[in-house]
């Protein structure tokens, strides 16, 4: 019953950090982990610990999931036609189905953008490509379609091998096989039946095919691992300019805070300069003024032994 309960605790805080922008995620991450050390489960303060921030492509991929639930439900959908058209080598279903998806994947890109833009945080080309190739991975297998339409990406998804674009492409190349019919007039020398040489024949061109295909298949496993390689690096690239981008936003915010702690400082300063001032200034004149009261002391006292000598003067006089 405990795992239970951590499982189900552990998806609930996933969601809650994956709607978070990717400035807010760390710091929300560590404190449900700590929450969660405090209240004695270890099991899911670890797997919350683990949770890594998704990058400024894969938090743009999980807002539009979250933002536009109607189409995700529509490109899944779009997904699902594509992938049996591929399996079921379809070309002109294909065909049709590549034209609306290239629609579909520039139309969701641009919204993607915008709702990052509306969340306060506007994004470049680099990460709208990075978002669209995330779209193609989606139409293209349906484990990276589970995954994105979570909401939970960490990094941006990247299309298989198995495209159903790629293999549209390569429908059109493929030569038609002939069709079933009448054959055609053998010639005058050649009328004759020969199975042997017609079976030899057939099993040479067999051979081909086989060849060709095989041939067909392992350039298209190479340019597959090519591409994947190339895509690899790029999200590792973009994975690094985007901790380099929070990294000088944060070095950014940093300064604007030391110098307004310098300003403060400054400023505290010159009060404190000013004030000091004002306390020299009012002991200088405490000090003049016990001068003057001790002056006026010593003329009052000098006042009252003149008085009372005049006094004694004036009673000897009266006598």
């Amino acid at each position: 019953m405990a795992v239970r309960r951590t499982l189900v605790d552990l998806d609930a805080v996933t969601d809650e950090l994956y709607g978070l922008r990717p400035e807010e995620f760390v710091a929300a991450r560590d404190r449900r982990a700590r929450d969660a050390r405090t209240a004695g489960d270890q099991d899911l303060a670890k797997a919350v610990g683990a949770l890594r921030r998704p990058s400024r492509a894969a938090w743009v991929s999980n807002l539009l999931v979250r933002r536009q639930p109607e189409e995700v439900r529509s490109l899944l959908g779009l997904g699902e036609e594509l992938r049996r058209a591929h399996r079921e080598l379809d070309g002109a279903r294909l065909r049709r189905l590549a034209s609306r998806q290239n629609e579909v994947i520039g139309a969701l890109a641009r919204q993607a953008r915008q709702l990052a833009a509306q969340a306060g945080h506007p994004v470049g080309e680099d990460v709208q490509r990075a978002v669209e190739e995330t779209l193609h991975a989606v139409l293209a297998d349906s484990g990276a379609a589970r995954d994105w339409a979570a909401g939970r990406l960490v990094r941006p998804l990247s299309a298989t091998a198995g495209f159903p674009a790629a293999d549209e492409a390569l429908l059109r190349r493929r030569p038609t096989p002939p069709a079933a019919g009448p054959q055609q007039p053998a010639r005058s020398e050649d009328r004759t039946p020969d199975k042997n040489k017609t079976r030899a024949r057939d099993e040479d061109e067999n051979r081909t095919r086989d060849k060709d295909r095989a041939r067909d298949a392992e350039h298209r496993r190479r340019l597959a691992e090519a591409r994947e390689l190339a895509r690899e690096a790029e999200r590792e690239l973009r994975a690094r300019e985007d901790e380099a981008g929070a990294a000088g936003q944060a070095v950014r915010e940093a300064g604007v805070r030391v110098t307004e702690a310098e300003e403060r400082v400054r400023e505290l300063r010159g009060r404190l300069r000013h004030a000091e001032e004002e306390q020299r200034r009012a002991r200088a004149g405490e000090q003049e003024a016990r001068e003057r009261a001790r002056q006026a002391d010593r003329t009052a006292r000098e006042a009252r032994r003149r008085s009372g000598t005049a006094a004694a003067r004036l009673e000897r006089l009266g006598g």
